[in-house]
């Protein structure tokens, strides 16, 4: 008897579990998903065609059931990422319950053939996930063509995140062996030197940039015939002329007998070309820039806050902020050519110059400035701005230079032409070599101050007659 009521205990437990009903999930938008990352990288550099696996936690840290409405790979059947929930294949999932206080694994993989060159440097997408009417989002990266990749793994309080890549009292070489490609900041620590060799190709993610702190030193060291490319990590075609697309080259002031040397660069679609920065103290070595183009900007071509600069033989061009923002410090500009088309900024400037910035605070500083065998054109019928403040002291000097401007009483003009178009070839092309042997900058430059640069960007000469600009007029043969 005993036995039978244990038995029929048994079957009506059975039957009770049977009838329940799983708990309701809570619909309310105050609870969302937590997540054990919001970004999922493949970091491995492929050699070969490969694949990679990472997984993920879902949580649910509510003390009620979650309904996920959807979960999705953004990029759907064409992403290159394959996404597995909670044991199930798919690109997109609907109404996957999360018990209380309990969580799901993820799993993804991406394949990739590192020597496709059609490939981006960097592949992405998102896995979307919608809960109770909120829509929360990872990053998915990978890395696509084969490549030398810096990535980000650091972060000090108010800067972007870095990667140190030449450390204290360390010598850093890029080569032109592989791409390097830049995923957030690449770091040149106080005492330490990065140089970058002819023909090297350095490819920097939307929000990155290469960074010497204070007292660190970077020297691009190109050549007339292998010049070191800075631009996007962006290859598509539709891409070739989009600015914006990363941050800046940012220098911080130099040690003694350290200077910043930028010689045979093309550096292009940034935010800033140039950001020559002053940090800690003055800076006690100069920015060398010669024989290179700074091109198609979303801010700034050079932007420099009370930092020497010497710079010869280069093209700032189509920058949407202005070509040369100058803020203080000594600085000397011969046979360049400033170029203001960008066709999307009314407000631009070729040339902005004053002896204070602000930040947080007012920052002071006298300017020296002086401009030789330059040409400064552009769109507007003012292309040199300036702003003063009363407690610096400005000097400032233009010698055998075109200028687009309404200051042509300035007393600081010497010897210098107004509102006469240079004839360049096509500024929509970025192509600023003089295109008319009728150019009024043929013949016109100080020879004196051409003996100092005897040779233009292209390496023709400029003895005889100089022209002004970076380049001397060559008509093809």
């Amino acid at each position: 008897m005993k036995k039978s009521i244990l038995a029929i205990l048994f079957v009506l437990s059975l039957l009770a579990m049977s009838c329940r009903k799983e708990p309701k999930p809570n619909d309310d938008p105050s609870l969302k998903l937590d997540f054990s990352a919001d970004t999922i990288t493949f970091d491995t550099v492929f050699t070969a065609l490969g694949s990679a696996t990472r997984s993920f936690v879902i949580y649910n840290r509510s003390s009620d059931y979650l309904n996920i409405s959807s979960a999705r790979l953004v990029g759907g059947e064409s992403s290159p990422f394959r996404f597995n929930l909670d044991g199930e294949a798919g690109f997109e999932f609907y109404d996957k319950q999360i018990p209380a206080r309990d969580s799901l694994f993820a799993f993804l993989r991406v394949t990739i053939n590192p020597n496709d060159l059609n490939t981006p440097f960097v592949v992405e997408d998102e896995l979307e996930f919608v809960t109770n009417g909120n829509t929360q989002t990872i990053k998915l990266v990978a890395w696509g063509q084969n490549a030398v990749y810096i990535v980000a793994d650091q972060e000090i309080n108010g800067f972007p995140k870095f990667k140190i890549i030449a450390d204290s009292l360390q010598t850093t070489y890029w080569t032109n062996e592989k791409p390097y490609v830049i995923y957030g900041y690449a770091l040149i620590d106080s005492y330490g030197t990065l140089q970058i060799e002819p023909g090297t190709q350095v490819h920097i993610h939307s929000g990155g940039g290469l960074w010497a702190w204070s007292e660190g030193q970077l020297i691009i060291n190109g050549t007339s015939e292998q010049p070191v490319v800075i631009t996007s990590d962006r290859l598509e075609h539709e891409y070739n002329d989009v600015a914006g697309m990363w941050d800046r080259i940012w220098l911080m002031d130099a040690r003694a007998g350290a200077d910043h040397i930028i010689n045979h660069a093309i550096i292009r679609n940034g935010f800033i070309g140039v950001h020559a920065d002053f940090y800690e103290k003055n800076s006690e070595a100069p920015l060398r820039i010669a024989n290179t183009i700074i091109e198609n900007h979303s801010g700034y071509g050079i932007l420099s806050r009370n930092f020497p600069i010497v710079a010869y033989n280069t093209v700032v061009d189509n920058c949407a902020a202005a070509q040369l923002a100058i803020s203080g410090g000594s600085c000397r500009f011969v046979h360049c050519s400033f170029g203001d088309y960008d066709m999307g900024a009314a407000k631009s400037t070729a040339i902005y110059l004053s002896n204070y910035w602000e930040t947080n605070y007012l920052y002071v500083s006298d300017l020296n400035f002086e401009m030789d065998n330059c040409i400064v054109y552009g769109k507007n019928e003012e292309e040199l701005v300036t702003s003063f403040y009363a407690d610096a002291d400005s000097t400032y000097n233009f010698d055998h230079c075109l200028f687009k401007t309404k200051k042509t009483t300035w007393p600081c003009f010497n010897s210098c032409l107004f509102n006469e178009d240079p004839l360049f070839v096509d500024v929509n092309a970025f192509d600023f070599h003089l295109g008319d042997m009728a150019s009024p900058v043929v013949g016109t430059g100080n020879p004196a101050t051409a003996a100092e640069v005897p040779t233009d960007l292209d390496g023709v000469s400029r003895v005889g007659a100089p022209d002004m600009g970076a380049y001397q007029y060559n008509p093809a043969p």
